[in-house]
């Protein structure tokens, strides 16, 4: 074989090499680092709509406010975005779409839209944020889940669009939990979306 040949297989396993290990990083990255989602369903308009997509990266810190990937409990294999609206040990209550953490006001200011809207609010309502059992507008989680307070190592969450989510004020849904491997595991934080270009943000 002459050098010239020698030169090009070696040229060539090299970068057969490289484009191995580049893809071997590509899947760790994407099983324990990121995750890359599309998103389906009405729940978080109009701020995030159907087929957007969508990376989170797994393994952080969650606090209030976080729009995270979640394990539907009720639908094994799929997966639910949802804002993180109550944080473990809090007490989580609702009085004509004021949110109260552990009584006191919190502002929920990507809720905007909807405020400024009429076409948002349940048919008959005057008001979005609705116990599901009953269609009032003030409630707690013991109305609606039993208990007083969040559990540890779990939050209370919710869609933006709150009068067609599904979410933690249903018991089949329920508290989710901080253990991306449980039934109903947080699987990561929403921080890109990436598609459609126009609405690219970094959160």
């Amino acid at each position: 074989m002459s050098a010239k040949a020698k030169e090009f297989w070696k040229s060539t396993i090299q970068i057969i090499l490289l484009a191995a290990v580049m893809v071997g990083i590509a899947q760790l990255l994407l099983k324990f680092v990121i995750a890359n989602e599309q998103i389906f369903g009405p729940s978080m308009q109009p701020n995030f709509t159907q087929y957007d997509r969508v990376i989170a990266l797994r393994h952080t810190k969650l606090k209030r406010g976080d729009v995270a990937i979640v394990k539907a409990p009720d639908s094994p294999g799929e997966f639910y975005i949802k804002r993180i609206v109550g944080m473990p040990g809090e007490t989580v209550r609702f009085n004509k779409d004021q949110l109260y953490i552990d009584n006191k006001k919190v502002s929920e200011p990507y809720l905007n839209d909807y405020k400024k809207d009429p076409t948002t609010f349940l048919a008959g309502s005057n008001y979005f944020t609705l116990n599901p059992k009953t269609n009032k507008p003030n409630f707690d989680l013991k109305d609606v889940l039993g208990r007083s307070t969040v559990p540890a190592h779990h939050y209370f969450v919710m869609g933006d669009n709150r009068t067609v989510s599904k979410d933690s004020r249903y018991e089949e849904v329920g508290f989710v939990s901080d253990d991306s491997k449980a039934f109903n595991g947080i699987q990561g934080v929403v921080k890109l979306r990436y598609w459609p270009v126009t609405k690219f943000k970094v959160y």
